[in-house]
């Protein structure tokens, strides 16, 4: 039987399949724009609100494949594939009937979602359409999520890889089919992207879960999942939960300030929504980054090389600020052309214009945040950075986009500059904490063996 030696796993292995994993995931996502905003920026701006709520359960999900994530590499790293494996089981298990719950709420209540948000009338029932039928099937974008975790936890962030190009290429031919019409087929537009994004999810499902099969050699037990140790899923909650709420917190004040955008008219909303396409290929890069690193340390912990892990970080942490950088730049210098990709509207352009000028220097402190945070939750510390992140979102992120944007009426520009002190602000402190080395003491693996 092979084992994972953390000896084998190296930065550039991890990341680059993750880097083309989450470009695919982004590629999915700026398809559906793109092909979207040839049919209708009203339809645009409608997917985008939606996609708020759909980010927001995402995260929800989330939270058990994170515990799942730093519990496998752990083990791993501590040559327990034994526990390994049924951190697995617990996971997709757990995380199935939490999302099956949560699938059906938002089946019953997308409505209401939608008015929350102070959604324009006339971009309602597009709305609506969309977040139904993706929401209503959001449980196997929660699978998708947990059974990737485990297989990059082993190392295989590759077979990841390959299941996105898929998920990817059927998304795009059924956006293609169904918003042009080519063949007689019927123009659905928005239920057409909803329809290619849940059929491609069904099949990217499928194929995880054989490659899961495939490539974990010990005997996953299934059989005995309601007999495992409840404290397998203790576990995976005391991490994921901390976790989730940094995210849960970050998604949540986005839906905020989103709802503040919507006060500023469709036209600031599409604006917003193009920008940030476009900005999601700027901090790929540190994400990639940061999920491979979060790997490398959580296999390091488990493996007691704490020196390792804290070279590690930093090391991660310097290429991720000059690879943002040096992204973000050429976007800016190019933005006009970009956005022209999306739309002809010379405001909307303008004004994204101006936006991504501004990211040249959010980017950098973005990384901080992906980074070291990510490394502190592989080492254990899970919850400081919800604290100084709930701290930072809601008193700087989303506290300063209403004074600058809505009071003082500086509009988007003003919510870019809020975002900018939010994620320098949290990055510093961050950074900070890493340093201290309070995390030493915090392994899952050293408490374990303690108790």
């Amino acid at each position: 039987m092979k084992e994972t030696n953390t000896k084998k796993l190296t930065l550039f292995a991890l990341t680059w399949p993750i880097f083309i994993e989450v470009l695919l995931h982004m590629l999915m996502g700026n398809a559906d724009i793109l092909m979207l905003s040839q049919y209708s920026d009203d339809s645009v701006a409608a997917v985008g609100v939606a996609n708020q709520i759909l980010f927001m359960l995402i995260v929800m999900f989330g939270f058990i494949a994170t515990g799942t994530t730093i519990l496998v590499a752990q083990y791993l790293g501590a040559k327990n594939r034994g526990l390994a494996a049924e951190v697995t089981v617990v996971s997709i298990g757990a995380n199935l009937l939490f999302s099956l719950a949560i699938s059906i709420v938002v089946f019953l209540f997308s409505s209401k979602l939608l008015l929350m948000m102070d959604l324009p009338p006339e971009l309602l029932s597009e709305a609506d359409s969309y977040l139904k039928l993706v929401g209503v099937f959001s449980f196997i974008q929660a699978l998708v999520i947990t059974i990737g975790a485990t297989i990059r936890s082993y190392g295989f962030t590759r077979d990841a890889m390959y299941v996105t190009i898929g998920m990817n290429i059927i998304n795009v031919i059924g956006n293609y089919l169904f918003i042009f019409g080519p063949f007689g087929i019927p123009v659905l537009g928005v239920d057409g992207v909803a329809i290619s994004t849940v059929v491609s999810r069904t099949l990217g499902l499928i194929v995880i879960t054989i490659l899961l099969f495939k490539r974990i050699e010990e005997p996953l037990p299934f059989s005995r999942l309601f007999k495992l140790p409840i404290d397998h899923l203790k576990n995976l909650l005391k991490i994921g939960i901390p976790s989730a709420g940094e995210h849960l917190s970050y998604n949540t004040s986005q839906i905020v300030i989103t709802y503040f955008i919507v006060m500023m008219g469709t036209e600031a909303l599409t604006t917003k929504v193009y920008t940030q396409s476009l900005m999601m290929f700027i901090f790929l890069f540190s994400l990639a980054i940061s999920q491979g690193t979060q790997i490398m340390i959580g296999h390091q912990i488990g493996a007691r090389q704490v020196e390792d892990a804290y070279k590690r970080c930093l090391k991660s942490l310097r290429l991720a600020i000059v690879i943002s950088i040096a992204t973000a730049i050429p976007i800016a210098i190019f933005s006009d052309t970009l956005l022209g990709f999306f739309t002809s509207n010379p405001d909307i352009i303008a004004l994204g214009g101006t936006l991504i000028l501004f990211t040249v220097i959010l980017e950098p402190g973005r990384s901080f945040n992906l980074v070291v945070i990510n490394a502190l939750r592989a080492a254990g510390d899970v919850k400081f950075p919800v604290y100084i992140g709930i701290c930072s979102m809601w008193g700087v992120s989303v506290t300063v986009s209403y004074i600058l944007g809505i009071h003082f009426g500086f509009g988007l520009i003003g919510v870019w500059i809020a975002m900018i002190l939010d994620e320098w602000l949290r990055g510093i402190i961050m950074l900070y904490r890493w340093r201290s080395r309070t995390w030493v003491s915090k392994s899952f693996i050293q408490k374990q063996e303690a108790s």
